[in-house]
């Protein structure tokens, strides 16, 4: 992953200028995550990956299921990839320009994992919480994980708050240890 992440970066940055000096966030937006999805499906993926294809056959796969819906800059885009045999990088493409998106428009997303679904008032509180700490725009996304008993474990970018009581216990086990 981190190899993929590395290679897909100057892709994703060159977008994201592209996207935020026309004002086009939601469209490239869109448009990486269908392109995403459409190089990860299985069939698509083996189909791109079909021995004897040119870069050009394989953009041009890409550009008939797209259809109508591509304009100049994403055709261009999409066969730039295909040339550097970099399709396969598109999820990655499209992660890291979310990323660099919310960071420009001030949001970040935070992942709450906690042993049950949060209710709307939790929800609010971490988000108020957070939102006042990182002074930014906060996105929740609530994961469950049964075996932390109580509590949450808050991830935001470098940002990591274990207040869950499975890592209260392991805290004390660690202390009466040392």
């Amino acid at each position: 992953m981190a190899d993929f992440t590395t290679a897909a970066r100057p892709y994703a940055k060159a977008v994201f200028e592209m996207a935020r000096d026309t004002s086009q966030f939601e469209a490239w937006s869109g448009r990486l995550e269908f392109w995403s999805a459409l190089v990860s499906h299985p069939e698509m993926a083996d189909r791109l990956e079909a021995p004897g294809l040119t870069h050009q056959d394989r953009a041009t796969m890409i550009e008939t299921v797209v259809g109508d819906e591509m304009d100049d800059n994403g055709r261009n885009f999409v066969r730039l990839l295909s040339e550097n045999n970099r399709l396969a990088l598109l999820p990655d493409i499209h992660a890291i320009f979310e990323e660099l998106r919310a960071e420009a428009e001030g949001e970040i997303e935070a992942t709450v994992t906690s042993a049950f679904e949060l209710t709307d008032s939790q929800r609010d509180n971490i988000i108020a919480a957070l939102s006042k700490r990182l002074d930014r725009k906060v996105r929740i996304v609530n994961e469950i994980d049964k075996d932390l008993i109580g509590g949450a474990i808050i991830r935001a970018g470098d940002l990591v708050i274990d207040g869950s009581l499975k890592g209260r216990v392991e805290n004390m086990e660690r202390s009466v240890v040392n």
